[in-house]
């Protein structure tokens, strides 16, 4: 048990989290009278989270341990850390900034930090995202996402 690897205790957790969704999105109108209610989507990312996870609970299973597994790289586990605390800061940017200006700032900060890439290209990426979202959400699907002080 001990030379376990993160990916085979962390897909456990992302299957419990997943099943949690999945029940309690079981709770909620699937469809309604003019299309899918709100567990509809809830279930569905519930269904993905816990067959993602098992397989990568089973792959990191199969996975011959190696010499080194003992180790802890710390240098990864930061950039780890890093990303999680850059989505908790986005999260709770969304009342101030909107949805779509933290989903920016998030996705510039993952690709120009985090992967080592140009400005410029990070600035690219970050907008072309946010404008999928907003593309995809309120004008296409009509679904509202936060918005912030500069109203969108």
């Amino acid at each position: 048990m001990r030379g376990r690897s993160a990916d085979f205790w962390s897909g456990l957790a992302l299957a419990a989290l997943g099943a949690y969704i999945i029940v309690q999105a079981w709770q909620w109108e699937y469809l309604g009278d003019d299309g899918p209610g709100p567990g509809f989507f809830p279930l569905w990312h519930g269904v993905a989270m816990v067959v993602l996870s098992a397989a990568l609970v089973i792959s990191s299973a199969a996975r011959a341990r190696s010499a080194d597994t003992g180790r802890l790289d710390w240098r990864r586990v930061g950039r780890a850390l890093g990303i999680w605390a850059a989505l908790a800061v986005s999260v709770a940017c969304f009342k101030l900034l909107g949805f779509v200006l933290s989903f920016a700032a998030l996705t510039l900060f993952i690709v120009a930090v985090m992967f080592r890439r140009r400005l410029a290209v990070a600035a690219a990426v970050a907008a072309s995202m946010a404008a999928g979202f907003y593309l995809l959400f309120p004008l296409a699907l009509g679904v509202q996402l936060p918005v912030g002080v500069f109203g969108f």
